[in-house]
């Protein structure tokens, strides 16, 4: 019968432990149960869509159709910095995953190393006399060796579950903090168009205060107006010029801020006026609530972050039981280098040692019970969120209804103003009125014109926060797999 091989018996070892290292102590995660309701209340008759087929995937401001947010919001992904931040801190989490799998593998070392000494030796000669020198001796070797603490009670294996989780909740926060400043482009990039807007109506406005102030400055060269007509004319002018210069501010804000938003500094960035540009309010997408568990992105980061600390409890948990460490070697050992590879300078060795907690004053099932309370507070933090995102939605659902409904209310008052100063004018014309009632007017409609259109583009603005708590175009299928 042949010996039995140290490196076969150190293999033989490893193999059984790991048939041993099937178990993982502490609770398997079970995702926490939620109260939702059947249908958004802020929304009558609204049908509930099917799973999926809600809000657009992917690029959710193409509903607007315009070409130019297309383009602007490509760019938030790609280089907006607090976009590249957030995925720097994913990919530092998928790192910790890796770190974390790597400790169900042994560990392999090969070190060599070699060694001169020398002794002073004095010796007795025949003849009663004595000589001294030294004595140098070499050694050299060179190891292979491997240590392996197996994975009996699942520990490493719940913080790898740990730390997936993690990278997991990371992923959805950066899908929120994407969803979130694209959002914000777009808002930005209609609060600019609405500036737009607003411009060229001051602009038909000032030209129109224009011609009242001719009128009225030929009526009191004719001596059938006062001087005080003109000066309420030319005041009115003189405001709505003063208005339509302030909006350049404003609109050189909105565009600075877009900038920063994709990334760039405020001088490399300059978005033309569309002079005919028109609000264009899609239609609302249809969600059922209980969709907003797949479709929002903080509430995926939330759920994540729950299975993570459930994680931590196994962790804690295995610190009951015993830690073992298996550990083996291989190598030569010999005084030359010669005869350094040879059968007979070579050496081994393997063993096992075990550690087991035997007192720590209860430390232990402190550890424990912290795990199980961070847990619980992760759950009700989850179900907060999820809370939040129903109010969120039947908020934004509320404010397009309303405004949805208000719209023709202002449309009619914008129509009633403008009559109402053509024929104030007409009258003031006929000599009929003072020029106060005109004034008046003409500030009322001015006034509707403004508020018609600022209705409009919140309608927009708020179709935008609407996807936005809807979770846009994202679900949990994008979350890394397991």
């Amino acid at each position: 019968m042949y010996p039995r091989s140290p490196r076969l018996t150190l293999a033989a070892t490893l193999m059984g432990a790991t048939a041993l290292a099937g178990c993982a102590v502490g609770p398997n995660y079970k995702r926490p149960p939620v109260e939702h309701p059947a249908q958004f209340k802020e929304v009558a008759g609204w049908q509930p869509a099917q799973p999926e087929d809600g809000v657009d995937r992917g690029d959710w401001w193409s509903v607007f159709n315009d070409p130019i947010l297309n383009s602007l919001e490509q760019k938030v992904a790609i280089s907006n910095q607090t976009v590249v931040g957030d995925e720097a801190a994913y990919q530092e989490a998928r790192a910790l995953v890796a770190e974390q799998r790597a400790a169900l593998f042994p560990t392999v070392d090969l070190t060599g190393g070699g060694s001169e000494s020398g002794q002073h030796v004095t010796t007795t000669v025949p003849g009663g006399g004595t000589s001294s020198g030294q004595v140098v001796s070499h050694t050299y070797q060179v190891a292979l060796g491997a240590s392996w603490a197996p994975d009996l009670w699942g520990r490493v294996r719940r913080e790898i579950e740990n730390a997936r989780a993690d990278a997991q909740a990371t992923a959805a926060d950066l899908a929120n903090a994407k969803l979130t400043l694209q959002s914000e482009l777009a808002a930005d990039y209609f609060q600019l168009r609405l500036d737009d807007a607003e411009e060229v109506l001051l602009k038909d406005t000032v030209t129109a205060y224009q011609r009242a102030l001719k009128i009225t400055q030929n009526k009191y060269n004719a001596g059938v107006a006062a001087r005080a007509d003109v000066l309420q004319a030319k005041t009115q002018l003189e405001t709505a010029e003063a208005n339509e210069v302030d909006l350049e501010s404003n609109r050189a804000q909105n565009e600075h801020a877009i900038a920063m938003l994709t990334g760039q500094a405020p001088a490399d960035l300059t978005i033309a006026p569309i002079a005919d540009w028109k609000p264009q309010v899609p239609a609302t997408p249809e969600l059922v609530p209980s969709q907003l568990l797949q479709r929002r992105p903080d509430i995926a980061a939330a759920e994540r972050t729950a299975k993570a600390q459930n994680a931590l409890i196994g962790v804690q948990v295995a610190g009951y039981f015993p830690d073992i460490t298996l550990s083996g070697s291989y190598g030569f050992t010999s005084s030359a280098l010669n005869t350094l590879f040879r059968a007979s300078s070579s050496a081994w060795s393997y063993g096992a040692s075990a550690t087991q907690l035997v007192f720590d004053a209860g430390a232990t099932t402190a550890k424990v019970r912290q795990a199980k309370y961070a847990y619980d507070q992760s759950v009700a933090q989850y179900r907060q969120t999820v809370l939040a995102a129903f109010q969120n939605v039947e908020d934004e659902l509320a404010a397009d209804r309303v405004l949805q409904k208000e719209e023709p209310y202002k449309l009619a008052a914008s129509a009633d103003a403008d009559q109402a100063e053509k024929i104030l004018l007409n009258e003031y014309n006929a000599g009929t009125v003072d020029y106060t009632s005109v004034v008046t007017a003409q500030a009322t409609a001015l006034n509707a014109r403004q508020t018609l259109l600022t209705l409009q583009v919140q309608r927009m603005s708020t179709q935008v926060s609407l996807v936005e708590a809807l979770g846009g175009g994202w679900t949990t299928k994008d979350l890394p797999k397991d």
